[in-house]
């Protein structure tokens, strides 16, 4: 006997203001909080455009504003820019160690330079432990950090959800210190590479938003696609 379940239950969040925009009013559509959710649905989900926040899995659904637009790289049709080659190859002496999905001091202090360096006036730029444990993971995902060292140093960690269908790049952060690395871009790069060597086709990026310089940049790892009126397509290229 088969036994099937119910869809998981969508709320409609309250208004509240965009952390992305100036002067607009966000609303988010999440799923039930209390439902937890097989590999095959979160997948099925982030397909559809959702994205996730520790265990708050939701996408923007804004009256009046469409913004937010999620996009995934097929990573086998990926070709890097002249720029993007030069920072894989500045960046040849790191090592990249796969780690649980859990608290470590040394990556918290990391991620505290990092939102203090980047993020100042940020509300992530906090030093609860339990805040950043309940941003970056979840019950029922999984998720691996990924540390970026040269010379046994912590340059890096990246953040990343495995999916069915590819990996998903949740968050990453960085030695702000070392602008010269471009180490943002190599561990999009790299996300990309590993997503491959997998077996994966897609990289999924979260959301671009053209009018936010924070979020505009995931468009230069081309081709990209777009969800848009439910489907995937290219979005073009910026150059």
């Amino acid at each position: 006997m088969t036994i099937r379940q119910n869809k998981p239950d969508l709320y409609l969040s309250m208004p509240h203001p965009c952390s992305y925009l100036d002067g607009r009013m966000s609303t988010i559509l999440f799923v039930d909080p209390q439902r937890t959710l097989s590999d095959d649905e979160y997948g099925t989900f982030v397909r559809h455009g959702f994205r996730r926040s520790g265990d708050l899995v939701y996408r923007p659904h804004c009256q009046g504003c469409s913004a937010c637009v999620a996009i995934r790289v097929p990573v086998n049709e990926f070709r890097p820019t002249r720029g993007q080659r030069r920072v894989w190859s500045r960046n040849c002496d790191i090592e990249v160690v796969e780690k649980p999905a859990r608290f470590e001091a040394a990556h918290f202090d990391l991620y505290r330079q990092y939102q203090a360096g980047r993020h100042p006036d940020s509300g992530m730029n906090d030093a609860d432990p339990q805040k950043y444990t309940s941003f970056l993971t979840s019950r029922q995902v999984d998720t691996a950090f990924f540390e970026l060292r040269a010379n046994t140093r912590l340059l890096g960690v990246a953040v990343v959800d495995v999916l069915p269908d590819g990996l998903s790049a949740v968050y990453t952060f960085y030695d702000p210190d070392l602008p010269q690395r471009g180490l943002g871009v190599y561990a999009l790069l790299w996300e990309i590479a590993e997503t491959a060597r997998r077996g994966l086709d897609y990289l999924y990026l979260g959301y671009w938003i053209a009018e936010s310089p924070k979020m505009s940049y995931k468009i230069n790892y081309q081709p990209v696609e777009a969800i848009q009126d439910g489907h995937w397509s290219r979005l073009a290229s910026p150059r």
